[in-house]
């Protein structure tokens, strides 16, 4: 374990996230937003509501932003899907540390000369130091930063995928889904609830458990929460019904990551993905949608995992598997009815400069 490696198991604890956010947002209107009422506690975003106290409200504008987001989380993965589903690459640039870190921060070692090419860093440290000198806790991603300072404007992930959706909707490409229809928001806001404490944070708290009470608790509570998700996914094709929506991004990025290393490195082994049919089913036809599995680098993700958490994988040794040809078999979800985009469309192409390098995904 080198000097600056970051701990991740407290013996003899629970796992317990830490949730508190740069909660700054990117509005269309900031004076609007500074006169709504200031919204409830929430791990997973709000709508129709103002700032949180001292946040601040930021001008959404082309060009001017960079979301900075690890292939390899599962919380960073989630706002690149949804910027390329809603057509965002032009409005907002992207910038992809490697998979590595230490306790110190991200880095952009896979950028030539190990800088981001458009923020100059070699850390996405400098950019939360350079707009918070003092700023005391880790330096996650995603985080976007503003290009001209330099300085990280927010990395409050659960909300930056909202805001994408509301707040820049002039930059939205023709045909692009609406991620949160309101006809299905009051049934989305408890899925998407479930989804996040007892699957996206659940796996992290079976892998991060510090004493074995701790983790049976989690895996109970995991393996509920995936038996409800067979179950519903039985009969309904997407989560919320005939098209993809918010909550099969937030879930998607749990899933595709389930068998290359939660089920192994995170001890989340009753069973693989693979061996629970309208779960791996379902997962395959959000793979195959363009916009999910084209934002997906496995190679990455097995690195950060493997070889970041040293203190459960003190070798630092990156498993081979699994096969990732099954990806790509028929889903035969189309029995459902439906269609991943209903009246809208897919995304084109990836842009040259985001796609996944050559043999880092099946698709590629």
């Amino acid at each position: 374990m080198t000097e600056f490696a970051a701990s991740y198991v407290n013996a003899g604890e629970s796992f317990e996230r830490d949730t508190n956010y740069i909660e700054d947002r990117i509005v269309q209107d900031p004076v609007a937003v500074r006169a709504l009422p200031a919204p409830p506690e929430s791990k997973i975003g709000t709508l129709g509501f103002g700032l949180s106290a001292g946040a601040q409200a930021w001008p959404v504008e082309s060009g001017r932003y960079r979301l900075v987001a690890a292939p390899a989380c599962p919380w960073a993965n989630r706002t690149v899907i949804v910027r390329r589903l809603l057509g965002l690459e032009e409005a907002i640039s992207l910038g992809r540390p490697g998979p590595i870190h230490d306790a110190r921060s991200w880095t952009f070692d896979v950028d030539p000369g190990g800088v981001d090419p458009v923020l100059g860093t070699e850390r996405l440290q400098q950019n939360y130091f350079k707009r918070f000198p003092d700023y005391p806790r880790g330096i996650t991603v995603p985080a976007i930063v503003d290009i001209k300072t330099g300085g990280v404007v927010t990395n409050n992930y659960p909300q930056i995928t909202l805001d994408l959706s509301t707040e820049w909707r002039e930059f939205h490409r023709e045909g692009a889904p609406d991620l949160l229809p309101k006809e299905h928001l009051d049934e989305m806001w408890p899925i998407i609830t479930r989804v996040f404490t007892e699957l996206n944070n659940g796996v992290y708290r079976c892998g991060f458990a510090g004493s074995q009470d701790a983790y049976d608790a989690a895996y109970a509570r995991l393996w509920e929460a995936m038996d409800w998700l067979e179950e519903r996914l039985a009969t309904h094709r997407f989560l919320l019904g005939p098209v993809i929506t918010e909550a099969d991004v937030r879930l998607f990025t749990t899933l595709v990551r389930f068998d290359p290393v939660y089920h192994g490195h995170f001890k989340t082994n009753r069973n693989k993905l693979t061996e629970m049919p309208h779960l791996w089913a379902y997962a395959r036809e959000l793979f195959q949608t363009p916009g999910f599995g084209d934002t997906v680098d496995f190679v990455q993700i097995k690195q950060h995992y493997y070889g970041t958490h040293l203190d459960i994988n003190p070798t630092g040794i990156v498993p081979a598997g699994p096969d990732l040809a099954g990806w790509l078999e028929p889903h035969g979800r189309e029995r459902l009815g439906g269609s991943p985009f209903g009246d809208g469309s897919a995304p084109g192409p990836v842009p040259a400069v985001d796609r996944v390098l050559a043999g880092h995904s099946p698709l590629v």
